[in-house]
Order: C-alpha cells, then sequence, then structure tokens
C-alpha cells in the first residue's frame, strides 16, 4: 500500500548554538582560541577544580543584549545563572553553567524568506548564555576515547525558536540569515565547519488536519546548513513512513549520518527534571541596566535587513542586487564606501557583482585584499558615464592594468593603453563608410527591414576603431547614414 505523504506536515524548531568571539573563556581567564595542542587553553576553573570561583565575562554579556536587539528581543534585567547538570567525559566540572528560568533575550523575530521568496518572521523563544563542553574524539586511537578541553568553558549564546519552520529550506534559510547576522555584528566567525555555529533541530510531524503535534526528536549538533536540510528530508518522511506503518514516534535525541544521508538514534531524550537545573551558588544575579543597553545599542552596525531596504529603495537596485551585496558584510562595506562616491548606484552594484567579485573568486580571496580603492571605481564610472572610455574597454582592458599600478591616474592609463573613445564626426563617418562598402548585400537587406543587422556594422566599425567608436554617437550616426 503506497505511504500518503502528502497528509504529514512537519512542525519544526531549531536551536543553534553561537560560539562568540571573546578573547577569554565565559567564566575564567583561559583562551577563547580555535586550535592549540589539545588540552592546553585549560586552569583549575575550567578544570573544575574545588574551591575555584568562575567570574563573569562582560563581553559575553554585551554580545547577547547585541543579538537581542537585532533580533528586536527584550532584554531581560535580572539574570540568574543556573547549573545544567548531566555528566559527559568532556564536560570537567559534571554540570555546565547557562540560563534556565531567566535567559537574557526573550522573543523578537528574525526575517527570512520562505521557499517562494516572501518574506516571513520566524519568532524566537530565547537567546541564553552558556558555556561550551570540551570536546570527544572517537578516531584518533583505536581503543580509547581522547578527551580535548580547550572548548570547555567557550562562552556560547543559544538562540531557540518558536516551532514555527515548516519545511527544510525555511530551515537553511533561517540558519543562513544567523549566521549572516552574527558575522555583521561580530560575534561569531559563523564558521561552522569548526563548530563556531552549531544546530539541533527539533522535529515532529503531524496529520495536516490535525491540531497537536506529534512526538518530536531532536537532532543534534550538524555543523552545515547543508546537513541541517538534508536530516529535516530525512526525518520527515522516517516519522511519515512510522505513522503510515501503524508505529509510534519516541521521543528522543538522533545523530545525522551525514555520509548516508541518515539519521539514527543516541538516546532518550532527557526533560529539564533529569537536568536537575538550580540556581548556582557560585554566581551572583546578574543586573543589566538601560544605560548598559542604550550603550551597546550605540555602537550597532548597519544590519542586513536595514541595508536591503536602504539599496532597494533609496539606491533603487533591484531585489537581485542588494542581496547579492549584502551576503557579506565585508562587500556591503566596501559598496557603502563606493556610494559616497558616486550616485550611480546601478553602475556601482555592477562593478561589484560583477569584475571586482569575479576577480576575488579567481584568486579565492576577500575583498580586504582589493587593491584597488572605491573612490578609483567610481572614478571609473565616471569616466564610462562621460563617454570617455567604453565599459568594455574599462572592464577588460583598464581595470586588469589599474590592478597591477593600482595608484595610476586613470585618464593616464587610459591613454597610454590607447582606449580613450573617439568621438571625432569626421573619422566615425569614415569607419561608418569603410564598414557599409564591406558588406553592400547586407545594407540592402537592412533596408528592407532586417534592422537587426545594425549589429553587424557597429561590430565593423568597433573592430575599425580598436574598440575606441563612442558606441552610442556610432549608433546614432549609423543609422542615419543607413537610412538616407
Amino acid at each position: 500500500m503506497p505511504i500518503s505523504y502528502d497528509l504529514y506536515e512537519p512542525i519544526i524548531g531549531i536551536e543553534v548554538h553561537i560560539q562568540l568571539l571573546t578573547k577569554s573563556k565565559a567564566y575564567s581567564s583561559d583562551k577563547n582560541e580555535y586550535g592549540g595542542l589539545p588540552n592546553s587553553h585549560v586552569s583549575p576553573i575550567t578544570l573544575g577544580h574545588p574551591g575555584t570561583l568562575p567570574k563573569p565575562n562582560k563581553k559575553v554579556v554585551e554580545f547577547a543584549i547585541k543579538l537581542g536587539l537585532a533580533c528586536g528581543s527584550a532584554i531581560t534585567y535580572e539574570n540568574i545563572y543556573a547549573r545544567k547538570n548531566y555528566f559527559y567525559a568532556d564536560l570537567p566540572k559534571g554540570y555546565q553553567i547557562t540560563q534556565d528560568k531567566t535567559p537574557i533575550c526573550t522573543g523578537g523575530t528574525i526575517t527570512i524568506r520562505d521557499k517562494d521568496g516572501k518574506p516571513k518572521d520566524i519568532a524566537i523563544t530565547r537567546i541564553h548564555m552558556e558555556e561550551d563542553a570540551g570536546k570527544s574524539i572517537h578516531d584518533q586511537d583505536p581503543t580509547d576515547t581522547l578527551v580535548d578541553l580547550n572548548r570547555a568553558g567557550v562562552p556560547l549564546l543559544e538562540i531557540v525558536t518558536e516551532p514555527v519552520i515548516y519545511n527544510s529550506d525555511e530551515a537553511y534559510n533561517f540558519v543562513n540569515e544567523l549566521r549572516k547576522l552574527v558575522r555583521y555584528l561580530e560575534i561569531c566567525d559563523g564558521n561552522m565547519e569548526e563548530g563556531s555555529l552549531r544546530c539541533d533541530v527539533n522535529i515532529s510531524v503531524k496529520k495536516k488536519d490535525v491540531t497537536k503535534f506529534g512526538e518530536r526528536v531532536e537532532i543534534k549538533n550538524m555543523n552545515s546548513m547543508r546537513n541541517v536540510q538534508r536530516a529535516i528530508e530525512h526525518e520527515i518522511i522516517r516519522q511519515t513512513e512510522v505513522y503510515e506503518n501503524g508505529g509510534t514516534i519516541t521521543q528522543e535525541t538522533r545523530g545525522f549520518d551525514a555520509a548516508l544521508g541518515t539519521t539514527f538514534s543516541q538516546r532518550v531524550k532527557e526533560t529539564a527534571n533529569d537536568y536537575r537545573y538550580f540556581p548556582d551558588p557560585d554566581l551572583l544575579p546578574l543586573y543589566v541596566t538601560q544605560e548598559a543597553i542604550n550603550a551597546v545599542k550605540a555602537t550597532m552596525p548597519l544590519l542586513p535587513n536595514e541595508l536591503l531596504v536602504k539599496y532597494t529603495t533609496q539606491l533603487q537596485l533591484s531585489d537581485y542586487d542588494a542581496r547579492n551585496i549584502i551576503e557579506d558584510k565585508k562587500i556591503a562595506l566596501y559598496f557603502e564606501e563606493l556610494i559616497t562616491h558616486t550616485t550611480n548606484y546601478k553602475a556601482a552594484a555592477n562593478w561589484l557583482m560583477g569584475p571586482i567579485k569575479s576577480y576575488l573568486n579567481e584568486l579565492a580571496i576577500e575583498i580586504a585584499h582589493f587593491p584597488i580603492l572605491p573612490m578609483k571605481i567610481a572614478e571609473i564610472i565616471q569616466t564610462v558615464e562621460n563617454r570617455e572610455i567604453s565599459f568594455s574597454a574599462a572592464s577588460q582592458t583598464l581595470f586588469p592594468a589599474l590592478i597591477a599600478s593600482p595608484n595610476a591616474s586613470i585618464k593616464e592609463l587610459a591613454t597610454q593603453l590607447n582606449i580613450l573613445q573617439e568621438d571625432n564626426q569626421e573619422l566615425l563617418q569614415s569607419f561608418i563608410h569603410q564598414a557599409i562598402e564591406k558588406f553592400p548585400a547586407k545594407v540592402a537587406e537592412y533596408k528592407s527591414g532586417k534592422v537587426g543587422l545594425i549589429g553587424l556594422f557597429m561590430g565593423e566599425v568597433m573592430k575599425l576603431s580598436q574598440g575606441k567608436a563612442d558606441p552610442q554617437a556610432t549608433n546614432v550616426l549609423l543609422k542615419q547614414i543607413l537610412e538616407k
């Protein structure tokens, strides 16, 4: 009997652990630095030795407020630190310092595009501060598991969504938007392959005509957006097939096997009671004042959605161009400086997304290493706008030469390269007559209605002028002569 997949729908919530770009760990002065020899970034505090006392990292609090403000969350004034008790080999204290009843941020949204390209607000339940566990290593010794505690105590923000995500595309877009946001805020590098951003997905499946959620499953620790998408797609099919075959779903934690594209059971899901949360007796309550919130607010950069509105409304760029520019903060900052030197915003976007991006991709470098200043690109745009050189000559000849000599004068370089456009009417007429004389049959066809042939004559004129004929002036003059 065929399985009726279309009768079911998924309900998805996502938890993302964001590793923060602080110099030290969440509750000690140990280095917060990726890499390093195993167990070299530890101290008695990280290892949970008796008699040691943790101390909150002020930057962690600032970064939490920053993310909360960016999401439009309410900031909690009185914050109680809590202990979450569980026992793993890579959790040296036997508990994790986190927040339970008083997350530092509540509510808010992150706007994504749904699979039809329409804006959708993903509601945020909470953002709270906590510390990371260490790392168990299973593949370096044939018989033993090794433990590296460098990551233990590294500061995290955990952001938890409401169950308002309905397919794998929305989940992918949410993680992508969140990663972009934390990079703009400069609180996390977003490098998922290094574990800086790790996702847990809570997913249940129910029949479309039923209001009650099905039993949920949590898929843990995915470190790529594509794996989040693949795990959800597999789990929707798996849960649907279980229900269709008369089975039941167990609330459990599952892992994702990226090689097979399948999920597998890890353990029966713990409840809050199993963690035995209680206030941490070593840490006093943390009070966040409105003055502190205002101080963080004053440091907030322009955010991706704010830039999107600016580019599509004030600058009249297309949604496609604007989204391409804001995808990378460093690209957006380059564009922001570029448009202080030119008001031809469309040309600025074309140069950034065309020749500049191609050059960056070809050398696999970031725009921070691009040698040409935005002011120089604006000069090229103005030179093309003044019809002194063509866009073709500017992008194919002038641009590479300027990369080699980024401080050179645009006019002098164009003169040396012999690419300044000819606007001498007599010379243009000479080129046009030569082109017409070369193709007498095509002239007759043009006059009989095949106006598309003007491209043939334009090409010949450009060839004769070595690309220096002004295309606009040539086109007007060519039409006049052909239509006599």
